[in-house]
Parts: C-alpha cells; sequence; structure tokens
C-alpha cells in the first residue's frame, strides 16, 4: 500500500469490477498493520479510495458504491500503534467484524478445544466479540458503525479423553471425518448430517451461555459452533448495544434448511417499527426504517419523572425535551411534541426517517419512538453537554469553549455535514443548521440534531423550489427566503454564520461598528478586508498562536455566506481548506444581504445558474431569532 500508483491501480480496477457485475459496494479484508507506516498508507488507501468511489459516481450518474472494512482484531496492534479511527469513520460506510476472531484459537494452533467466536470469555487474557467491540468503541467507532458477524459454521477437535468433553479439554489437532476439512472447518449443515450420521454413538449437546456457543461432543470429536440459542443472543447483543447490524457468510450451503437465519429473525425481544401501523416508510425507495424501538408511554413516563420540571432540559419549537433514565440505566433525550407546536406528524415522520437511516458520529442517533395516548416522542441518546448555543452566547459559560474544542467544534459539523451531502446514501439537505441543532457530547464533541426540516436530493437532483420555506432567519440564505430555492448550499450558508459565531460568541441579532450600523455579517467582512480579522475573535480566547488559523477559518466562513449560491465552496471543499494547510483559498465576493453590493444582484446570480424564478410568494414557518 506504500506505492501511490499501485494503490490508483487497485481502487480503480475495484471500482470497474464492482460496476461491472452489478455490485453496490466493496469490502475490503483488512490484515493487521505492522508498523505506523503501514497505518500511515492504510489511511491514504481509504481517503483515495473514498474520493475515487464519490468522483466516479458523479462522472457515471450512479449511486456511490459502499465501501465497508472486514476486521477479526483488536484495534490495538503490536508496539503501541492502533488504527485511525477518523480515517474508517470517515472512509467507510461500515466495519464488519469477523466472526472468527484468532487463529489461536483454531485446531490447528491450540492445545485444547476453544470458542473460535464466542460473544463473551470469562477468562481475562481470552479473546471475545464483545472485548474487541468494546475495544474499537473506547477508540472512537460508533457502535452504529459496526456490524457483528455470526458464523454458520464451525471447528472440530479430535479429543485426548472422551470423558473430558467441555470447553477447553485437552485434544490431539484437528479431528476428521465426513464434512471436516484439513483445518478441522465445518459447515454448520454438515455439522447436523455429522450428528445424525453418528446417532448410534453418545452425543453431548451444550449450549454454553457463558461463552455464548454451542458445542458438541461425539466419541473423541468435539465441534464448537453457533446454534438457533447462541444465534438469537448474539443478534439480541447486537440490537442492545446498538450496533448496525449482523451478518453470516455463505448462508447459501451452510445454512441447513436456513435454521440459522430463521432464528436471527425471529427474536422477539426487540421491536421494529412497524411502517404498516404509523406509515414510517421511505417514499423515496419503499423501503422501511433501520430498526428503532417503539417506547411505551409507561417506559418514557417513568424514566422522566413523569415529565417532571427537575428532568426538563429545554424548549423548542418541536416542544419540551426531557432527560429520561431507562431501568437498563442508559440515559435518554426525550422529545415531545407540544399541542400547540407548528409541528406535526408529518415532520416527527421526517425526523424518524432520517436520523434512523443516517448512522454518522457526528450525527445525534435516535433510539427509538413513542406514540401511545396521542402522544409523538423521540427518543435520543442524552448528550451531557446540551446545544452549542447554551455556550455560545453565554458570558461564563463560554469560558468553557477555548480554542481547541472551537475548532473540535467546527471540524465535527464539518464531518457531520461532509457526510450528510457526500459519503451518505442520499444527498441530504438539513435547512436548519444552527448552534440550538448542535449537540455536544461527555468530550464536547458536535452532534448535528433536528432533522424535522430535512430533504433528500434525488440523483441528478442539484436545487429544488418550495413555497414554504422553514428554518432559522439569520441561518438561511437569500435565494431561499426570495425565491424558495434551496440546495446544498443552503447547509454551507448556515455553516458559514455557524463559523462565524463559533468564533466569535457573538451572536448575528445584533448590529456591530463604531456607529453599530454593521450586521453581522458585514462586520465580520469589513475586519477581514481590513486585516483586522484578531478583532473578530472571541475576546475571552486568550491564544495569540491561533491567529493564523482564525483567520483561515474567517476566510473560509466569509466564502460560505456569500451572496451566489455558485460561488460558495462545496462541503469537500471546505473540509479540504479547514484541514489542508496548502490549499489556497478564495477571495469571498459580496455578502448575503449586505447593503454596499459590489458584485450582483440575487436575481441576476440565480440567472446565472439558469434557474427559473418563480414569483410565488413565500412564508417562513419558524423564524427563531438569534
Amino acid at each position: 500500500m506504500d506505492n501511490i500508483t499501485y494503490r490508483a491501480s487497485f481502487i480503480q480496477s475495484s471500482i470497474k469490477l464492482a460496476r461491472l457485475y452489478g455490485f453496490e459496494g466493496l469490502d475490503y479484508l483488512l490484515s493487521p498493520p505492522g508498523d505506523d507506516s503501514n497505518v500511515t498508507n492504510l489511511v491514504s488507501l481509504l481517503y483515495e479510495w473514498r474520493t475515487a468511489i464519490i468522483d466516479e459516481a458523479r462522472v457515471s450518474n450512479q449511486t456511490n458504491l459502499i465501501l465497508t472494512l472486514h476486521v477479526r482484531h483488536s484495534p490495538y496492534l503490536l508496539n503501541y500503534l492502533t488504527y485511525s479511527i477518523d480515517s474508517i469513520m470517515n472512509g467507510v460506510d461500515w466495519v464488519h467484524l469477523l466472526p472468527s476472531l484468532s487463529d489461536t484459537y483454531f485446531p490447528n494452533n491450540a492445545n485444547t478445544t476453544s470458542a473460535h467466536a464466542s460473544l463473551y470469555n470469562p477468562n481475562p487474557n481470552g479473546m471475545s466479540a464483545d472485548q474487541v467491540i468494546r475495544s474499537w468503541i473506547n477508540l472512537g467507532l460508533t457502535a452504529n458503525r459496526i456490524v457483528l458477524g455470526i458464523p454458520y459454521h464451525g471447528y472440530a477437535w479430535k479429543l485426548k479423553n472422551e470423558e473430558i468433553n467441555g470447553i477447553g479439554a485437552p485434544v490431539n489437532g484437528p479431528a476428521n471425518g465426513r464434512g471436516i476439512g484439513d483445518s478441522g472447518w465445518i459447515s454448520y449443515k454438515d455439522v447436523k448430517e455429522y450428528v445424525r450420521s453418528n446417532g448410534e454413538k453418545k452425543v453431548v449437546k451444550v449450549y454454553n451461555s457463558t461463552y455464548v456457543m454451542n458445542y458438541v461432543a461425539i466419541g473423541s470429536t468435539w465441534i464448537g459452533y453457533d446454534d438457533v440459542e447462541a444465534v438469537r443472543a448474539k443478534v439480541n447483543y447486537a440490537k442492545e448495544r446498538g450496533l448496525m447490524g449482523y451478518y453470516a457468510a455463505q448462508i447459501d450451503y451452510e445454512d441447513a434448511n436456513w435454521t440459522l437465519s430463521r432464528a436471527a429473525e425471529e427474536d422477539e425481544r426487540y421491536t421494529d417499527i412497524s411502517s404498516n401501523e404509523i406509515g414510517l416508510m421511505d417514499m423515496d425507495n419503499g423501503t422501511q426504517t433501520p430498526n428503532l424501538k417503539v417506547f411505551s408511554f409507561a417506559t418514557i413516563q417513568a424514566a422522566t419523572k413523569s415529565f417532571s420540571q427537575e428532568n426538563k432540559l429545554g424548549h423548542g419549537g418541536y416542544g419540551p425535551v426531557y432527560k429520561g433514565k431507562l431501568k437498563s440505566g442508559h440515559e435518554i433525550a426525550v422529545k415531545r411534541l407540544s399541542k400547540s407546536s407548528l409541528q406535526g406528524f408529518e415532520e416527527f415522520k421526517n425526523e424518524v426517517i432520517f436520523t434512523a437511516k443516517l448512522q454518522h458520529v457526528n450525527l445525534v442517533k435516535v433510539m427509538g419512538f413513542c406514540l401511545e395516548k396521542e402522544e409523538k416522542m423521540l427518543i435520543y441518546e442524552f448528550m451531557p453537554n446540551k446545544s452549542l448555543d447554551h455556550y455560545l452566547f453565554d458570558s461564563r459559560r463560554r469560558l468553557l469553549l477555548n480554542w481547541e474544542v472551537r475548532v473540535q467544534i467546527i471540524e465535527g459539523i464539518t464531518q457531520g455535514l461532509l457526510y450528510l451531502q457526500e459519503y451518505s446514501r442520499m444527498t441530504v439537505i438539513h435547512r436548519d443548521i444552527k448552534a440550538s441543532n448542535i449537540l455536544l457530547d461527555n468530550q464536547m464533541k458536535p452532534k448535528i440534531s433536528d432533522f424535522g426540516m430535512a430533504r433528500i436530493f434525488k440523483e441528478n437532483e442539484f436545487e429544488a423550489i418550495t413555497n414554504n420555506v422553514v428554518g432559522t432567519y439569520g441561518y438561511i440564505p437569500p435565494e431561499y427566503i426570495s425565491h424558495g430555492i434551496y440546495s446544498t448550499k443552503s447547509d454551507v450558508y448556515g455553516f458559514g454564520v455557524l463559523i462565524l459565531q463559533i468564533i466569535s460568541g457573538k451572536s448575528n441579532n445584533f448590529l456591530y461598528g463604531a456607529d453599530e450600523s454593521l450586521s453581522f455579517l458585514e462586520y465580520a467582512y469589513k475586519l477581514w478586508r481590513e486585516d483586522r480579522g484578531r478583532e473578530f475573535m472571541d475576546t475571552t480566547l486568550d491564544d495569540t498562536t491561533s491567529t493564523y488559523k482564525l483567520t483561515k477559518f474567517l476566510q473560509v466562513a466569509l466564502l460560505c455566506v456569500q451572496e451566489c449560491a455558485s460561488d460558495r465552496p462545496s462541503m469537500l471543499e471546505i473540509s479540504s481548506m479547514l484541514r489542508n494547510e496548502t490549499v489556497a483559498i478564495k477571495t469571498p465576493k459580496t455578502l448575503a444581504f449586505s447593503i454596499k453590493r459590489d458584485y450582483v444582484t440575487p436575481e441576476s446570480c440565480l440567472l446565472n445558474q439558469g434557474t427559473q424564478i418563480s414569483s410565488n410568494d413565500f412564508t417562513i414557518t419558524e423564524i427563531v431569532a438569534r
């Protein structure tokens, strides 16, 4: 992977092959990088691969290919190395965890019978799927980007003593017999056939709930595998842990009569969305949303202490938000639709669909919903540090946002929007990017929330026109307010305003300048043009070493809020400018809503884009000044 030419050839041939055979994506089986240079090469490979996939999809007018990573080991490597979690989060759609975790548990290498794909391991020095999953999550890979592998095969050992036949029994290498490979590998179908054909012998069949695995001992042959009980337990684990899902390889000839597949499907301990009952269906492709839990009203009432005032976190356009704690100990946030809210069931349904289908570390995770007793409630993961505006516009709490934290927040929002516009399987326009919709976790890392106003763009669709303008005044671009036109550049505009607020700590609801005659955007532009950008920086920040980065952030933000949508950079360009010190940054043109225009009017800007301007009147359904 150290040769960029070889990488490029490999990437292009993989994409070409996937398209040739009509595959939906590519799955990369990863061997552990042995040194620091290999880790670096992997970062480059994933970035170049993702970029090539995006470019190919644009040229071919097809949906982006899925890119996944296949691992079967801990993220902690030799010589104190670890994987670059950021490159994995940004480069691949999800990670497959192979069911067989280590070669040391195979018959060719082990002196005792072993649980080659155990979910748990009581031995502190042993390996298990749960241990590996926790390691990845601790390093920063989110659970909803992990897919758990379930083996539809097992391994057969030859026991030294037929009477000692539990896990950890002494063995003499792999067993032999019908359906058993040289390494001891045996399919689920052949396990069942082996048991049936040796029915005259003493058969010991055990499900071990400590390891979560099955084994069978027939004479001197010992086979460890996953049967119905283990599969159901692992499926339930994946759902309870919030994993993206679970998978099995080579189902067609390993799963006897689809026994294991039906066992996985029949797990009743998790409730899915019923699209027939509440109409939560993706209308663009007719598919249901991913699994979400349906909470009972009694559960949420108990979790929030009957929606007590002490549990109330705040109140937004949707209604009140409460903190809750489930019996399992998990903390949740509950958005309860107010009867007086201007938002209704369509916005509720919209948010469920979007937050369930979109999975990224910088997007808030919805856990489920409640529709009992005429209630409409959304249940989210709890964000202990509330929203960005809680700190940004408060003189005391703003002190907690040092320069490093603010940069982390800007970069996190960048990655979230980049995912929505470029990396997810659909192009999503949020339409309400603002400080109060940026939630902060316990490490002050940002998560974009509130997808009630979001819209999907189909392939080859770049902008749309509406006569019902939604959003928050001050974050909405001029073409949206005056002509109802929205696009990915609408979110870019809101993000630009947000960057300016983050670096300045100022609200966009006031006038600035010596005579207080300049709008928030005009004031930022004036200071930048006069090379006085340092004056725009929040006075609570005392870090002279950040002046260069501040100036860069200020200039990028001004590019985002330019009058013409076509002049604003894409999120890919914004990410590149913020991360790369050598990328040239353009000079901003006239800003939106500027009193002293010296470039072009909004109408001519729209006409330059070939947009048909409608004469309809437009209304903003939710204005929240900030």
